[in-house]
């Protein structure tokens, strides 16, 4: 089962990355997203530093998920 498992995350990944959105019926959709470089803290010494931009998941719930 944990192939089977490794494998749909794997097809879903290669997707995202491709640029494509992933959507699983009953359960929700995976697309890329993206956020853009800002500043902030530098969490240990509190001084601002450049955060790059950064490539991301997107998921959302399918009406089956949020009525749980």
């Amino acid at each position: 089962m944990a192939e089977t498992i490794d494998a749909v995350i794997d097809t879903i990944a290669a997707a995202i990355t491709k640029g494509d959105t992933v959507k699983l019926v009953g359960f929700g959709s995976f697309s890329p997203g993206s956020r853009a470089a800002r500043v902030g803290p530098n969490p240990a010494t509190g001084a601002e530093i450049q955060i790059p931009a950064a490539k991301t998941v997107k998921f959302t719930a399918g009406k089956a998920v949020n009525s749980v």
